[in-house]
């Protein structure tokens, strides 16, 4: 029978989310009931539901929704965030990701979306539909032991502020206002809804695949009391022959408005009794985390890989939004195979702001809207593009000039999964 490529309607979200367990090696024996698909999708906009449907069963699932994007300097855009991509193993190298793909991204476009947003599985799926890695993760281990912290201090800090252990319902109504804060200044920081909340302490309904371990919840005061940093972290149990502990501690969530109380909750972390080893969660690749303790060496940096993969849907209102570390122009000659963003580009950019109009100047960069959007948050370079061949350099000169423009003092940081 031929395959079925549509929305999906509300009778058929238990299937389609069986298939999306089937795609991700996380299979269950029963439908997800009527509470959990309530919970997930109760408010969802099911026209961005995709499913592939064969003789009635959903074999493939695609789904988006409305993100906020931190971008350079603070301002937010509105981002199509693609999420729940599968295809069965029986229903591979038939075009069923492309024709969803390319219905989503249309959709977004008319929508007036201006970019869209993913945190790709696999590295080599999404360059093809000019997607492009536009912030990176990192993880580090930090052997406690080593650290050259002073065991004898108690974890508070020593300039005023304080550390509280709260639970959760104090992190749901505490944590939002921290991230959303530090959602003003981050880019590559995603919206974090009440949902996301819930589902982060606790209280929103699972399916069966999904354990839940109660964490250690952690808020830091800053000398007037306000709250200025979040840490939420789970132990493990394990102790060696000798009766000695071996305990690891697993971030699962770090955020911090300012250094002072960044570096408190780490060194509130390592300083707790029974924990010989912490491992950071995923951080921005130049997080300060090293170097805020005594010995940097004690913390080995265990993984690096990209994370937030961006694709620009309408590049005049992309790159408008974002401010630019000099003042300078560039004409950028834009490639989208998809006919959705591409064309040329005048960016005349500053500290403060930018305006970027279609031009018929000569161009000073060619490039695919996935090098654009790989540029776009300020984290890669453009001589380093120039060199692989990626970006084509027209007028002398010019990478200097875009590098200057677009990269940023730090590199951009999305901690979110979704």
């Amino acid at each position: 029978m031929s395959l079925d490529v549509r929305p999906v309607t509300p009778s058929e979200i238990a299937d389609w989310m069986k298939a999306v367990g089937t795609g991700f090696l996380t299979p269950t024996a029963e439908k997800p009931g009527e509470e959990l698909v309530a919970d997930r999708f109760g408010d969802a906009d099911l026209s961005r539901m995709q499913g592939v449907f064969d003789d009635g069963r959903c074999v493939a699932t695609f789904r988006s929704f409305a993100q906020q994007l931190t971008v350079v300097g603070g301002a937010a855009v509105t981002a199509d965030a693609v999420t729940g991509v599968t295809v069965s193993p029986t229903h591979r190298r038939r075009g069923l990701l492309s024709r969803m793909m390319a219905t989503d991204l249309a959709a977004a476009k008319e929508r007036g979306e201006v970019v869209a947003s993913l945190i790709a599985a696999e590295y080599p799926i999404y360059g093809r539909y000019g997607f492009g890695p536009a912030a990176w993760n990192a993880e580090w281990e930090i052997a406690v032991h080593r650290a050259g912290l002073d065991p004898r201090r108690s974890g508070q800090p020593a300039d005023g502020g304080r550390i509280e252990l709260v639970d959760g319902a104090d992190v749901r109504k505490t944590g939002p206002e921290v991230h959303a804060t530090l959602a003003a200044r981050q880019p590559g920081i995603v919206g974090r809804g009440e949902r996301w909340w819930r589902m982060r302490t606790g209280v929103a309904p699972r399916a069966e695949h999904e354990t839940w371990t109660e964490p250690f919840y952690v808020v830091h005061r800053a000398a007037n009391g306000e709250a200025d940093g979040l840490l939420v972290y789970g132990v493990d149990d394990k102790w060696g022959d000798s009766k000695q502990p071996l305990n690891t501690a697993s971030v699962r969530d770090l955020i911090a408005l300012n250094p002072a109380a960044e570096r408190a909750l780490w060194h509130y972390l390592c300083s707790v009794d029974w924990i010989t080893t912490v491992r950071s969660g995923y951080r921005a690749p130049d997080d300060l985390l090293p170097l805020l303790l005594p010995d940097p060496r004690a913390a080995r940096m265990v993984t690096h890989a990209d994370w937030l993969w961006l694709r620009m849907l309408d590049v005049p209102r992309a790159l408008e939004a974002r401010t630019y570390a000099v003042e300078a122009s560039l004409v950028l000659d834009v490639r989208d195979a998809a006919g959705l963003a591409g064309g040329r580009f005048l960016l005349d950019a500053s500290d403060s702001g930018a305006r970027c109009t279609p031009t018929t100047r000569s161009a000073d960069l060619a490039l695919d809207v996935a090098e654009l959007s790989t540029l776009y948050l300020g984290d890669e370079s453009v001589r380093r593009l120039v060199d692989l061949g990626r970006v084509e350099e027209l007028r002398p000169g010019a990478a200097t000039t875009a590098d200057a423009v677009f990269r940023t003092g730090r590199r951009p940081w999305c901690p979110d999964v979704f």
